[in-house]
């Protein structure tokens, strides 16, 4: 038996105010997106806002339904928007925030299992990788340089292939 050991860097900034100009732009676009979310029921509103290799900004946010499971989060909602608006078109970097309505809303927050595996599917679709900037309305933000290194062990489908 061997033993592996999977390890990634982010980088942490204490506040926004700290980020260069584009990337503090885009995170203020996420939180400023958290508005249009519906979220009647958990009262946690998620924006995302990404900007594309093309230059625009495309954005998102969280959907809710009384039918629990049919709900569909703010990046899924992002890229398919992203995958219909702009075919083929790599997304460079995607900032997601968070109201929390319930709570406080100044830590960073990542991405569900599910949209992690989109990402991944997307970056590899496009063949570029997505940045993401992770952060609430306050507070660190987390700075990560490919959405793959958030699911290392991911399902592709260069798996359905072997």
């Amino acid at each position: 038996m061997e033993l592996k050991e999977i390890h990634f860097k982010i980088a942490v900034y204490n506040s926004a105010a700290e980020l260069n100009t584009t990337d503090a732009e885009l995170l203020k676009a996420a939180r400023d997106t958290t508005e249009f979310a519906y979220a009647p029921y958990s009262k946690f509103f998620v924006g995302a806002a990404a900007i594309l290799a093309n230059g625009k900004i495309i954005t998102g946010t969280n959907q809710e339904n009384a039918s629990y499971p049919v709900c569909i989060c703010a990046e899924r909602v992002l890229l398919s928007a992203v995958a219909s608006q702009y075919p083929g078109e790599p997304v460079h970097t995607m900032a997601i925030s968070y109201k929390n309505n319930n709570g406080e809303s100044s830590k960073p927050i990542s991405p569900c299992g599910v949209c992690r595996q989109t990402l991944v599917e997307y970056q590899e679709r496009t063949k570029t990788p997505i940045r993401i900037i992770l952060s609430g309305m306050s507070g660190d933000v987390f700075i990560v340089e490919n959405a793959k290194q958030l699911l290392p062990l991911s399902f592709t489908a260069d798996d359905l292939l072997t």
